[in-house]
């Protein structure tokens, strides 16, 4: 879950600058006698949750600028069921000829493979990677009226009363669910775990301080922090949200090297043709360079991380085992 070190805001004027170039859309695809990919047929974008979630949102914004860059058409496929899995599942079973694509998200790429082992499919065999997207920062919350203002307070607090304190999570292997066991762990500290049917009641229980503590992606936090509905102690990131510049990352509030984000991924069905990956890895680069997409994706405190397919494979590896080893150390089951 990298960002590559580097500054989320200074990332994202970079590939502004980068919009200044050339301009020029990748040359098209094609056999000899055979129509240029993609022509006429669609290419469809799965996402493995429902619509309205961040993964939606940053698939329909992309999928809408690859069609210009594509020359083509690009629609989203909303697939939810089983912690996205069935939406991977789908991709993992389609015809690999470039017009099945997959808007993964690292909660199911990487850290569902190690709670539900019965899934269908393969996560290192069935998908190639066309290269990684965008990262959604996630915020450490707490409700308002427990008297907790920072980070240090809120381990003070934990380790005064172990367990009195509780958390919410949207469900087993959620990213927001192992942002927080990663925190408890660093912090060693014990806040029990509820789990709600989706992030939003989970929100909600923080809201009506049903619990004192949740994990809340930036997307959704951010209106909630300017309300003063939750209050935001930390960010997951390693550099400072730029949406909100005045809350304190984890990592410098005694926890250094802690990141835990949501972090999307363009990937394929193994055995798409290297020509095709490498044309949509090209018009996915040029439609992160565009100001207007970038523009869209920052102010849902979404924000780029360029990726390549030759990249995709070791951050793949090193995403998976950081998230195996939690889950294995911490005892976390699938529900």
């Amino acid at each position: 879950m990298s960002l590559d070190r580097r500054r989320l805001g200074l990332g994202a004027l970079t590939l502004l600058a980068g919009a200044a170039g050339s301009g020029l859309r990748p040359r098209p695809v094609r056999a000899q006698g055979a129509p240029a990919y993609p022509g006429t047929r669609p290419v469809t974008i799965v996402v493995a949750w429902a619509p309205g979630g961040s993964t939606d949102f940053v698939a329909r914004v992309v999928a809408q600028a690859l069609s210009r860059e594509l020359n083509g058409s690009v629609v989203v496929d909303n697939r939810p069921g089983a912690s996205g899995t069935v939406g991977h599942a789908s991709v993992a079973r389609a015809r690999p000829d470039g017009y099945t694509l997959l808007l993964g998200v690292n909660s199911t790429y990487a850290m569902s493979r190690h709670l539900f082992p019965n899934r269908g499919y393969d996560d290192d065999t069935a998908f190639v990677g066309i290269g990684r997207v965008a990262v959604s920062p996630i915020f450490l919350c707490v409700n308002p009226t427990i008297g907790v203002r920072t980070i240090a307070e809120l381990v003070s607090k934990a380790k005064e009363a172990p367990g009195r304190m509780s958390y919410a999570s949207s469900g087993a292997g959620s990213s927001a669910h192992l942002a927080t066991e990663l925190f408890l762990r660093s912090a060693d500290i014990q806040i029990e775990n509820v789990t709600y049917r989706g992030g939003a009641p989970a929100v909600q229980a923080l809201i009506t301080n049903e619990v004192q503590v949740a994990m809340v992606d930036g997307v959704t936090a951010l209106p909630m922090m300017q309300a003063g509905q939750i209050l935001a102690i930390g960010v997951s990131t390693p550099e400072r949200n730029p949406l909100a510049p005045t809350v304190p990352t984890i990592a410098e509030s005694g926890f250094p090297g802690f990141e835990a984000t949501s972090n999307f991924a363009l990937l394929a069905p193994t055995g798409t043709p290297a020509p095709i990956i490498a044309r949509l890895a090209t018009a996915k680069d040029a439609v992160m360079r565009n100001p207007e997409v970038l523009e869209r994706l920052r102010q849902n405190s979404i924000f780029p991380t360029p990726g390549t397919p030759e990249q995709w494979p070791a951050y793949f590896r090193a995403e998976s085992a950081k998230w195996g080893e939690l889950i294995r150390t911490r005892g976390i089951t699938g529900e």
